[in-house]
C-alpha cells in the first residue's frame, strides 16, 4: 500500500493544537485568580474561564488529530499495514473511502436516528464532558468530506472519472464499544478496517482506468 502524507498540513494543525491548549491554561488560570483575588471582578472571571473552557475544546480536537502520536493517520498506517500496493492511502485527502477517525471511549450507539454515548456512572460522565470530545452528528461530518472530495473531482476529472465516494467511521480506541444498529454509515473499530476493505477488493466498482487516473491525479498535487 501507498501511502502519501500532507507533512506541511499535519505539522500546522499539530502547532495550532499545541498553541491553543497552551493559551486555554493561560486564560483559565487567569480567570482562577481573578475569582479569587477580585470578586468584584466575577464577570471577568465567568468570561475568562467560558473562553479557557473553549479553547480547551479546541485544543483537545487539534491535539487529538494532529498532535498527539499515534496519530489517526498514523493508526490507519498500522491498522491497514499488509494491504495489497493497488491501495492508495491520502492523508489529507482520503481516497474514494473516505475514512473519519473517532477517538470517543466507551459505549457508543446509533439509536433513533442519532449517534449517542451512553453508560457508566458519574466519572464516566465527566469524563465525557471534560475529558473528550462529544460524539458530535459524525453523519454531517462524513457528507461534508464527501462533498468536498466531490467537488475536487469534479474540477480535475472527466465525469467518466469520478468514482462513487463513500464514508467510514472509524473508532480507534480499544476501548469503544460500538452498537451501530442500523446506521446508514459504515461504522467499526480500526481493528476490523483491514477486512472490510479486504472484502471490498472482491466487489471492485473502480475500472483500472479509473484508479489510475485518480492515482496520478494526486501523485501531482
Amino acid at each position: 500500500m501507498k501511502i502519501i502524507k500532507n507533512e506541511k498540513l499535519i505539522s500546522r494543525n499539530g502547532k495550532i493544537g499545541q498553541y491553543t491548549s497552551l493559551g486555554a491554561l493561560v486564560v483559565l488560570g487567569l480567570g482562577m485568580y481573578i475569582s479569587f483575588s477580585k470578586p468584584d471582578l466575577f464577570t471577568y472571571s465567568v468570561i475568562c474561564l467560558l473562553v479557557g473552557f473553549i479553547m480547551t475544546q479546541v485544543g483537545m480536537y487539534m491535539g487529538n488529530r494532529w498532535g498527539r502520536s499515534p496519530r489517526p493517520d498514523e493508526k490507519f498506517d498500522t491498522g491497514l499495514k499488509g494491504l495489497p500496493g493497488e491501495f492508495n492511502m491520502y492523508h489529507w485527502p482520503s481516497g474514494a473511502w473516505v475514512l473519519l477517525p473517532f477517538h470517543q471511549k466507551g459505549k457508543v450507539e446509533f439509536t433513533k436516528n442519532r449517534w449517542r454515548m451512553s453508560g457508566g456512572g458519574f466519572m464516566q460522565m465527566y469524563m465525557r464532558i471534560f475529558g473528550q470530545e462529544s460524539i458530535g452528528r459524525p453523519e454531517i461530518d462524513a457528507e461534508n468530506e464527501v462533498q468536498t472530495l466531490k467537488k475536487f473531482f469534479a474540477k480535475k476529472l472527466d465525469e467518466s472519472f469520478i468514482p462513487e465516494i463513500n464514508p467510514i467511521l472509524v473508532f480507534t480506541s480499544d476501548e469503544a464499544e460500538l452498537e451501530v444498529g442500523d446506521s446508514p454509515i459504515p461504522a467499526m473499530k480500526l481493528k476490523q478496517l483491514k477486512e472490510f476493505m479486504r472484502q471490498g477488493v472482491k466487489n471492485r466498482v473502480l475500472t483500472v482506468d479509473q484508479i489510475a487516473k485518480i492515482t496520478s491525479l494526486f501523485d501531482k498535487e
